[in-house]
């Protein structure tokens, strides 16, 4: 595959080549179990150790509150689900949004089936909650709020710090899935009581993702086993995940605000550009998202057709979240801020160019124009 625009960084991002020069030793060299107690295992023992402080260092946590994961996926189902069952005797009410990732979506939903009630605030129509939604909701037996940072397919930017504020006014335990609010925002997770991220989305390895968990939330075991991750999450770690984890977010941090401006500038003049063919519709506000995201849709265009056109010209965009990309139909995002048509969401990179803009719009509008002549337009 070569000569290709790769404009879908919120499904996954590339590598950074540094971090697997950081993973490589511990694929190869340093492959020691970390359970075990020779010289072969401790070296991995410290490998992860050493990443955890530095993960928890940016999240301005503790390294102990620092648990690692499989995926961002399973990092929401055991904040959620964990949560949720060591809880119920306090009440069984949770409150979530319409628009939040699957992950969460369905956890609730499988909690639904255990007696728990979700109450699933909408979304307005600028892809923003009203957080007056989320207070009027809250119960007296409400032992949950479950907000994501930033939505995976819109790309718009929730008020988290209020909302966290009226969980904790309301002595309620506040969960953010921050899986796509890394590569833009420092997030202090000091102020939530949990929180999911993922190392694919931001320059690390696929396979591995974090749960924050405040000192004195308790959670119910998904997986029974060892006592790694303090027995929270039990099976041998991925050593070389971890560590790579640790050093795509230290990278990220380091040039976080020299990138958003960068994607800013790349997302606004490509924006400039296919805002002006004919038919554009703009899904949610693009002054609350993230720098590098651009959802839109054409009022007589299928975006799937689209999307397929592009793919034709080497230009890899999606018509929403990987998880859902083979459900043919509207996203349940984009139904939820009142969408009638599927989107078509490029999400940029700090690995893109101008270059690459100016070939994205062109291909876009001509796309769009072979579209409509086809229907006879």
């Amino acid at each position: 595959m070569n000569n290709y625009i790769y404009v879908d960084n919120s499904s996954t991002t590339r590598l950074n080549s540094h971090v697997l020069s950081k993973m490589m030793p511990y694929l190869t060299n340093y492959y020691g179990n970390a359970s075990t107690n020779y010289e072969l295992g401790k070296v991995s023992k410290k490998a992860i150790e050493k990443s955890r402080k530095t993960v928890a260092d940016f999240l301005n946590v503790l390294p102990e509150e620092i648990y690692f994961t499989g995926s961002g996926t399973e990092a929401d189902n055991i904040a959620i689900y964990g949560i949720a069952m060591k809880n119920k005797h306090k009440g069984k009410h949770i409150i979530t949004s319409k628009f939040e990732h699957l992950a969460v979506l369905n956890t609730c939903r499988k909690l639904e089936k255990e007696g728990f009630d979700v109450t699933y605030i909408d979304i307005e129509e600028n892809g923003i909650i009203d957080v007056k939604k989320i207070k009027e909701a809250i119960r007296e037996d409400t032992i949950l709020i479950s907000i994501m940072y930033v939505n995976n397919e819109i790309g718009t930017i929730q008020d988290i710090d209020e909302i966290a504020k009226i969980a904790k006014d309301n002595s309620i335990i506040f969960h953010t899935d921050a899986v796509q609010a890394v590569p833009h925002i420092r997030i202090n997770a000091s102020n939530y009581d949990s929180l999911s991220l993922s190392a694919h989305k931001f320059n690390g390895p696929k396979g591995v993702g974090v749960l924050y968990l405040k000192k004195g939330v308790e959670v119910d075991n998904l997986i029974c086993g060892g006592h790694q991750e303090n027995s929270l999450r039990p099976g041998t770690e991925n050593v070389a995940g971890i560590v790579g984890l640790a050093e795509a977010m230290k990278i990220t941090n380091s040039n976080l605000d020299v990138n958003n401006i960068k994607e800013r500038k790349l997302r606004d003049y490509l924006l400039s550009l296919i805002s002006k063919i004919p038919g554009f519709v703009l899904n949610g506000e693009i002054d609350r998202r993230i720098n590098s995201n651009i959802n839109f849709c054409f009022e007589d265009i299928d975006s799937d057709e689209l999307k397929l056109f592009l793919e034709m010209n080497n230009i890899y965009v999606s018509t929403g979240s990987a998880c859902n990309s083979q459900i043919k139909d509207i996203s349940h995002v984009l139904k939820s801020i009142g969408s009638k048509k599927a989107g078509i969401r490029i999400s940029l990179s700090y690995e893109n160019n101008m270059y690459e803009m100016n070939k994205i719009a062109y291909a876009i509008e001509d796309s769009v124009k072979v579209l409509r002549r086809q229907r006879g337009y």
